[in-house]
Formats: structure tokens, C-alpha cells, sequence
């Protein structure tokens, strides 16, 4: 028998998950118009495919496919209104705003893969054209028109709004704004319509349908059935080239990049908070697009030691927050560097003292008191000698010993005429102490060979 949980929650399957999340937004009543719409859509997808397959026509399925994404972008829509009503987890800290990017991420993308197998259809159209029966032909290409016009018109699809605005203009509506300045210079009163640009979803709508209609006269007037063909590519271009911009745009956004039109006012805000009373540097500054209209970012600021870290931290999140919305701010305080020492060896030109420090000797005391031998203090009552052998010393770096191979003469005596220049190029010169003695240092890597004797030969 297995243990029996009392308090265990209930695993749910993905089915019903999705049924707990749909239950919630249908419980909106402003979802219950896109639910409407959503299926009257699928009715009216089913009719369209019926026809295309009677008709036998490619571009009337071309421009089926642009109601299937209605349908698409109805389905972005309840995802915009559940993630308005879900709040962040610990699992996703900064909201489900991201999903309603996804969203509009796939639906674009579907679109231009449903353009692309147009183009593929239309390839093999060409080698063997059927025939094409225009009995329906013109009354799809209404139905559709006026449904996806009503929709896009009736619904208020925030997110394909937005992307529509923030991305950058198709081929089809840079053709059209010229065509467009051209008649609003004849006719002004028309530019309100036309101008600055049209929304792309009516364009390509409006576009699609004067092509089919298009393909019906020729098609009736001259049995010309390779317009279909050619209007079928022609929609399937115009689909691809307007939701290529959108899919850029969402998937930079999902890639978690910086928008280019705010790094230059992100750049003035950053020169801003540098100049702050206490700040001394920001850096690791990372700023990308959370969501539609949303940007999240995290910066460290280096602070001075004696500076208000509450009041800095208050100080650069309100010149901040004015552009990021979802800001991490991480304040630490200036530390000062010490010097370490170092354990490595030491380089064969460590000799030359006057190209990096200098070594401080003792001081020189009377003869009397000092031991020719270990030049310590020779009293008893003295404290053990700081230059002895096994005994380490106090605030002293180096250990400098006398060179044990040269005859110990006695300090303060002058033995050889070596030129004073001799004992300075060396580094090591003492005035006093006449000829050059060697000196050598307690490291064991240096090299043993350096200095002149009195008769000019070097030393081993």
C-alpha cells in the first residue's frame, strides 16, 4: 500500500491547464465579442476552402490564407486580454507580457510559410495550367474582403497595432504612399485616409481582392487562366513583404535586444546618472524590450565610500524610470585597492634598482657598535638581531647580506681605486665606502655574476 498524501495538489494535464486559462478569459466579457468573431471566422474559412476547390483557383486560396490569419490574430487577441489579467510568478518574474510577443511572432511567420507554399503551387501551375471555373470566383473574394475588413476594423487588436506602427514599412505600403502624395496633392482632403501610411492588414485586404477581381474579367473575357497563376504569386509576395517587417520586429524583441530609437535617450540618461553627487562609474548596463511598449533593464553603479546609498539608488531610478519601466539597480560602494605581495620570480633585470624601486638599507652606526661580521649590534641586552639567520624580519623586505666570497673588510675603509661611476651604475651606491662591494640579495633566482672588481675583471 502506498502513502497516502493528504494535503498533495493535484497534478493537471496540459488539456487542463489550457481549459483553467480559457475559463478565465472567457469569464471577460470583452472576450466574448473575439469569441464571436473567432467563429464566424471558422465558418467562413470553410466555405472559402470549399470554393477554392471548386473553382480550382490558387490565387482565391492565396487569399484564404490571409483569413486563416485573421483567425491567427483573433487568437493574439485573448492572449493580450489573459496577460493583462495574470500576474507575475516567481516563475516568470516579469509578467506574460512576452507571450502576447510569441504570439504575433508565430501568427506572422505562419502567414509567410503559407505565402511560400503559394509560390511552390504556382511554380507547378506553370508547367500544366488547369482550367478555372469563375462561378464563385468573385463571390469569395467578397466574402472575404468584407469579413477580414469588418474584423480588423471591429476588433482592437493591441499587439498587431502596435507592430504594425513600430516596424518598418513594407514594399506594398512604400509603393502606395507614393501613389498616395501624388493624389492627396490633387485631392487634400484625402490625406487623412492615406497619409503618413495605411494600416498594412487593409492594404494587402484591399490589394488581394483588385487582384482577383482582375483575374476574373480576364479569366471571362479570354479564357486567359495563367492570370490566375499570376495573381496567386502576386498575392503570395504581397503577404510575404508585409509580414516579414513584423516577424523582424517580434523577433528582436523576443531576442532581447535594444530598440534603436531609444539608445540614443537611453545614452543622454546614463551621462545624466554619471553626474550624480556619489556616483563614481556605471557600467554593466543592459537595457532590452520586455514586451510591446515595455523596457526592462539592469545597470551597476560604483558609489563613493562616503556616499548615501539609499539616496543615490532613489536619485538614479527617477532619472531612469522616466524610460525603463522594470528597473534593477545594484549599488556598491568604491573599495580601496592595497597591494599585494608577490610570490613570483623575480626577472633577470631586477638589478637595475633606478628603473623600479628602491631598497631601503639600514642605517650606518658607529664602528664600535656593530659586528664586522653580521653588522648587528654587539650588546647583550639587545633584542635578537633582525638580520640573523633564522630568524625572520620586521617591516623588512628585503635581506641583504654581504658577499661571503670576497675578503670581509671592515666598514668605513677604502680598499682599490674603483672609479665612483662603476659603484653607481650598479645601482647600489654608498659615499664612503670606496671601492665597489658587491652586495647580494637573499633571493635565490638572481643572477651571482654582477659588479667589477678593483682590476676591472668581473666577479663570479
Amino acid at each position: 500500500k502506498g502513502t497516502i498524501h493528504l494535503f498533495r495538489k493535484s497534478q493537471r494535464s496540459l488539456v487542463g491547464k489550457l481549459t483553467h486559462e480559457f475559463r478565465l478569459v472567457a469569464a471577460d466579457r470583452r472576450s466574448w465579442k473575439i469569441l464571436l468573431f473567432g467563429a464566424i471566422n471558422l465558418v467562413c474559412i470553410g466555405f472559402l476552402l470549399m470554393w477554392c476547390s471548386s473553382t480550382n483557383s490558387i490565387a482565391l486560396t492565396a487569399y484564404t490564407y490571409l483569413t486563416i490569419f485573421d483567425l491567427f490574430s483573433l487568437v493574439t487577441c485573448l492572449i493580450s486580454y489573459w496577460v493583462m489579467m495574470k500576474k507575475p510568478s516567481p516563475v516568470y518574474s516579469f509578467g506574460f507580457e512576452r507571450f502576447e510577443v510569441l504570439a504575433v511572432f508565430a501568427s506572422t511567420v505562419l502567414a509567410q510559410l503559407g505565402a511560400l507554399f503559394i509560390l511552390k503551387e504556382s511554380a507547378e501551375r506553370f508547367l500544366e495550367q488547369p482550367e478555372i471555373h469563375t462561378g464563385r470566383l468573385l463571390v469569395g473574394t467578397f466574402v472575404a474582403l468584407f469579413f477580414n475588413l469588418f474584423t480588423m476594423l471591429s476588433i482592437k487588436n493591441k499587439p498587431f497595432a502596435y507592430v504594425s506602427e513600430a516596424a518598418s514599412t513594407s514594399w506594398l505600403q512604400e509603393h502606395v504612399a507614393d501613389l498616395s502624395r501624388s493624389i492627396c496633392g490633387i485631392i487634400p482632403g484625402l490625406s487623412s485616409i492615406f497619409l503618413p501610411r495605411m494600416n498594412p492588414f487593409v492594404l494587402i485586404d484591399i490589394a488581394g481582392a483588385l487582384a482577383l477581381c482582375i483575374t476574373y474579367m480576364l479569366i471571362e473575357i479570354n479564357n486567359y487562366f495563367a492570370v490566375d497563376t499570376a495573381s496567386a504569386i502576386a498575392i503570395a509576395l504581397m503577404t510575404f513583404g508585409t509580414m516579414y517587417p513584423m516577424s523582424v520586429y517580434s523577433g528582436k524583441v523576443l531576442l532581447q535586444t535594444t530598440p534603436p530609437h531609444v539608445i540614443g535617450q537611453l545614452d543622454k540618461l546614463l551621462r545624466e546618472v554619471s553626474t550624480l553627487d556619489g556616483v563614481l562609474e556605471v557600467r554593466n548596463e543592459h537595457f532590452w524590450t520586455l514586451g510591446f511598449g515595455t523596457l526592462a533593464g539592469s545597470v551597476h553603479v560604483r558609489i563613493r565610500r562616503d556616499a548615501n546609498e539609499q539616496m543615490v539608488l532613489a536619485h538614479v531610478t527617477n532619472r531612469l524610470y522616466t524610460l525603463v519601466s522594470t528597473l534593477t539597480v545594484q549599488i556598491f560602494k568604491d573599495d580601496w585597492i592595497r597591494p599585494t605581495l608577490s610570490s613570483v620570480p623575480i626577472a633577470n633585470n631586477i638589478l637595475n634598482l633606478s628603473d623600479h624601486h628602491i631598497i631601503p638599507m639600514p642605517s650606518l652606526k658607529a664602528a664600535d657598535n656593530l659586528n664586522p661580521v653580521t653588522s648587528t649590534p654587539a650588546k647583550p641586552s639587545s633584542p635578537p638581531p633582525e638580520f640573523s639567520f633564522n630568524t625572520p624580519g620586521k617591516n623588512v623586505s628585503p635581506v641583504i647580506l654581504l658577499n661571503t666570497q670576497t675578503k670581509p673588510y671592515g666598514l668605513g675603509f677604502n680598499h682599490g681605486s674603483a672609479p665612483y661611476s662603476s659603484v653607481l651604475n650598479q645601482g647600489l651606491g654608498i659615499p664612503g665606502m670606496g671601492a665597489a662591494q658587491g652586495f647580494r640579495t637573499g633571493f635565490a633566482n638572481v643572477p651571482s655574476r654582477y659588479g667589477t672588481n678593483a682590476r676591472g675583471q668581473p666577479r663570479p
